[in-house]
């Protein structure tokens, strides 16, 4: 398999790329990533072959929404998810806004995001006010995807509970059943990084696929019973785990948006160990990990560079030997 090889999304009739471009860096995720840098990598994606893109109007708070429809809007042949669940406003005089929401310990805020604030809305209304709105941002009708984006008890806490029956009784899932009877959008599903939330959410409706960051990965296989029972096709991002398993040794020590604790750290080692074995790098098993799970439709990378983007396909075309795989789980303990 190459990071171009076609894969069907699920029953939607949607075909997206091995490999994908996850856009939250473009919105300043970590770093400040100028536009003609952020450009260039999306040039670059299309050049090689890459044509599933995915971006959310959080990311940057707005811009990377911005940044990707001006890339792809009049071009043909690619696929296309972006999300669900906030909305972008301003404050101004005399304008209400609902309290401040509690910081989301897995939100790492932006260095160059536009004068927004996101206000959280699942509701019906909400879900189709986002659609509109990033029709208008992206600069396309029909994205292809829309995920529900970051519905969970980690990132609402005590608010979860008034979020989830905005999305359930509140009318979210029936909004996103229009849009796709309509044909609006292919498809649709959750972007989350809790496992659990596509778990329940699979109790209220059908999903045609989910995006899950960070919970199925070489490093983290916490949701790895969930997915062989799930039936829905999967995309897996934050398959670096915050960048600790493409930092070289002594390097970068992030681990799910914070800073890696020493256990976490050595594991990480031991997984290097087995790689050096091999003579192949970590980040190559990384990257080529979830896509050995059945559920596993496509793996989505997140580029601040060209340069960055190109090791990451050259990571992922990497042949790996069937026999790193049992010594990998050897040394996770699996």
């Amino acid at each position: 398999m190459k990071a171009t090889t076609r894969r069907a999304v699920g029953n939607t009739g949607l075909e997206v790329t091995a490999l994908g471009i996850g856009s939250a860096p473009l919105g300043g995720l970590y770093a400040d990533v100028p536009a003609a840098q952020a450009t260039e990598m999306l040039e670059t994606a299309w050049d090689l072959g890459i044509r599933y893109f995915d971006t959310a109007p959080m990311y940057g708070l707005t811009r990377s929404e911005h940044l990707v429809g001006q890339t792809l809007r009049e071009r043909e042949g690619y696929a296309l998810s972006t999300k669900v669940g906030r909305l972008m406003t301003t404050e101004r005089a005399g304008r209400r806004l609902p309290p401040e929401p509690p910081k989301n310990p897995l939100d790492p805020g932006w260095y160059n995001g536009l004068p927004f604030r996101e206000v959280f809305d699942y509701s019906y209304d909400g879900v189709m006010r986002s659609f509109d709105d990033s029709q208008q941002r992206l600069g396309i009708p029909n994205p292809d995807l829309l995920y529900v984006h970051d519905i969970g008890r980690v990132t609402h806490a005590d608010l979860h509970d008034h979020h989830w029956g905005q999305l359930t009784k509140g009318g979210g899932f029936r909004a996103l059943h229009e849009l796709k009877a309509a044909g609006d959008i292919k498809g649709f599903g959750l972007g989350v990084n809790e496992w659990e939330a596509i778990r329940d959410a699979l109790e209220e409706t059908d999903l045609d696929c989910c995006m899950l960051a960070g919970r199925y990965s070489l490093l983290d296989r916490d949701a790895e019973d969930f997915l062989s029972r799930a039936g829905v096709s999967l995309v897996i991002a934050g398959v670096y785990n915050s960048g600790i398993l493409a930092a070289p040794k002594g390097g970068r020590r992030k681990f799910n948006y914070a800073d890696a604790d020493p256990a976490v750290v050595a594991k990480v080692e031991r997984l290097r160990e087995v790689c050096d074995g091999y003579d192949v790098p970590l980040a190559a098993a990384a990257i080529r990990f979830p896509m050995r799970h059945p559920a596993v439709t496509c793996v989505v990378i997140g580029a601040k560079t060209a340069a960055q983007l190109r090791q990451n396909v050259e990571w992922f075309d990497t042949d790996l030997p069937e026999e790193i795989w049992a010594d990998l789980d050897q040394a996770i303990g699996e």
